[in-house]
């Protein structure tokens, strides 16, 4: 079910910012990378372990690196970091306790982060322009 709802909720969330017009700027991916790298943080904080936090952080930190890296010279960053955070989620038990992750995120978050990955890359094969940032500001906005 945790894969079924990731999937609703990242064709939910990449096609409504398609519609109403939110991926056309560069910067929704990115920040949407920046918020999916936090969670982890933030479940530190619910489990209450400082170890852990710090440890998350560390993590997020890189996330977030690839994100402000992939806005500024490649979107393709941010869809390599957007699946590579989805094969994090799915592997992130076997390396880090983290007392505060729901059982259900793993799977849930998996998917979501792979989707969004897609619908990226899918947009910049597009508009192959969009990916380095190159051009006038119209021509950096997404179709």
């Amino acid at each position: 079910m945790d894969y079924l709802i990731g999937l609703v909720l990242a064709v939910a969330a990449c096609g409504a910012a398609r519609l109403i017009g939110f991926d056309r700027e560069r910067v929704f991916y990115p920040t949407m990378l920046v918020v999916i790298a936090t969670y982890y943080v933030l479940f530190a904080v619910i489990g209450g372990d400082g170890r852990t936090l710090s440890l998350e952080s560390i993590i997020a930190s890189a996330f977030i690196g690839a994100a402000v890296a992939g806005f500024r010279s490649n979107l393709w960053i941010v869809v390599a970091a957007l699946a590579g955070h989805g094969i994090f989620d799915f592997m992130h038990h076997q390396f880090l306790r983290n007392d505060g992750v729901p059982v259900w995120w793993p799977g849930f978050c998996l998917v979501f982060d792979v989707i969004a990955a897609i619908f990226l890359g899918v947009l910049l094969l597009k508009r192959s322009d969009l990916a380095t940032g190159k051009g006038t500001d119209e021509q950096r906005l997404l179709p």
